[in-house]
């Protein structure tokens, strides 16, 4: 054996080994031939198969029509500038489409490779490389935060009260019990956003520009570590920058920056080759922008694709395509494993996907939240339809994903659009997926 060659992109890597007296000739031939396999990776292709048709996996063509059909009237009706859809079943892709415009003040159309300011579907990803991290004997679920975020040790809680009046008391208090890498992932150290509020503690964070492009993911902390926590840990699920903190525990405990973590043991072992915190010179044009609907409110503010910022948000900082998600969701779906690539023990994602909070109050009925992800808990009780142990998230842009081990679905939703369109556009979508299910 001579020399072995390979690709740099997968799954599944592709090894060749070269012998004998052709060695320059086939030697030329392989790196061409590597060199159009990448350019294809770079352009979406997938790991999953495509369905001769729906039926072939239990979805109905006639009802997968219906989503397209409102999806164009969406667009149609500039409601939406664009999107692109991606459903799969059973280990193939069922409906894969593109709609509208990627942006629309230019005129330009909407592809399905074009790239999405995803926001906290980043928050999944965060919390997968922490528990590779676990895997690896490098840090435990319950340890306390202080433990590698020493700055978060002590930490004081602002508590607010109403009496019968309605007048308002505020005093800081000690915490009863510190937060553990747990409350970080689940949204239950009582850490919050500036925006979810108009206590003290939200205000606080609005004055100190918590999430500010400008500060690395230590500054982010540093500054954290000056403002009280917004409930005591652990008594209950409060959405916010939980996961940008537990992104700087990656950090801290790998000696890497998220951002160059999530390329080497995530991004680059599953092929997502267009998934990262900002975009070169060359992708930017891919982008999908966001578009002021007439008549509607301004479009809220969206971070430059193309600015490295100081900030790699684990919380919500990645960009990304419906085809690099699908293999993501699809190494959960598999149980930690895409190809030959084993991300996560199936017992690590088992337990990543089950319900975390038990009697702890969050705010959607008969949904919970495990480590990362909301996961349903009851068939019944929430507005939307679903199966019991499906888990998923969505992106403050309108992005959407989500994972039913029971149906082997995956169904993503790429979008770009502002609040208050965003939540109707995402119900609709997953209500109009699910009726396509018939077998």
């Amino acid at each position: 054996w001579d020399r072995d060659f390979t690709v740099p992109f997968g799954p599944p890597p592709i090894m060749i080994r070269i012998r004998g007296e052709e060695k320059t000739r086939v030697k030329s031939l392989i790196a061409a031939l590597l060199l159009a396999c990448g350019a294809l990776a770079a352009h979406g292709v997938e790991i999953l198969p495509k369905a001769g048709k729906p039926e072939e996996v239990g979805l109905s063509s006639e009802r997968l029509a219906r989503l397209g059909r409102v999806t164009q009237d969406h667009v149609d009706a500039g409601r939406l500038p664009g999107a692109v859809i991606l459903v799969a079943r059973r280990g193939r892709i069922a409906y894969y489409e593109s709609f509208g415009f990627r942006d629309r003040d230019r005129g330009l159309p909407m592809a399905r490779d074009s790239i999405f300011r995803i926001y906290s579907m980043t928050k999944p990803i965060t919390t997968v490389a922490a528990m590779m991290l676990q895997e690896e004997g490098r840090l435990q679920v319950y340890d306390p935060v202080s433990r590698t975020l020493p700055e978060l040790a002590n930490m004081k809680v602002g508590h607010e009260r109403v009496d019968a009046a309605g007048r308002r008391t505020y005093e800081v208090i000690p915490v009863q019990r510190e937060m553990t890498l747990q409350d970080l992932m689940r949204h239950t150290s009582g850490f919050t956003y500036g925006t979810r509020g108009t206590s003290p503690v939200n205000a606080m964070y609005l004055d100190a520009k918590i999430g500010s492009r400008e500060d690395s993911n230590a500054e982010l902390v540093a500054k954290l570590s000056k403002i009280p926590l917004k409930y005591q840990p652990g008594t209950r699920w409060e959405y916010g920058v939980s996961t940008d903190v537990l992104g700087r525990v990656v950090e801290v405990v790998s000696g890497k920056r998220l951002g160059d973590f999530f390329e080497e043991r995530i991004f680059r072992p599953l092929g997502m080759v267009d998934t990262a915190f900002y975009l070169p010179v060359d992708k930017v044009s891919r982008a999908a922008q966001p578009w002021q609907r007439p008549g509607g409110p301004p479009p809220t503010p969206r971070f430059d694709v193309a600015v490295q910022a100081r900030y790699e948000s684990g919380g919500g900082g990645l960009v990304g395509t419906a085809s690099d998600y699908l293999r993501f969701a699809t190494m959960l779906l598999n149980n930690g494993k895409l190809g030959n690539v084993q991300l996560l023990g199936r017992k690590t994602v088992e337990y990543m996907t089950a319900d975390h909070l038990g009697a702890i109050p969050i705010e959607a009925a008969g949904l919970g939240f495990g480590l990362g992800f909301q996961v349903r808990r009851e068939a019944g009780v929430a507005g939307l339809a679903g199966t019991v142990g499906e888990y998923g998230w969505a992106g403050n842009a309108g992005t959407l994903f989500w994972i039913d081990p029971k149906e082997q679905l995956i169904a993503l939703y790429m979008i770009q659009v502002s609040d208050p369109d965003r939540i109707a556009l995402r119900n609709q979508f997953r209500t109009m997926v699910i009726q396509a299910i018939v077998d």
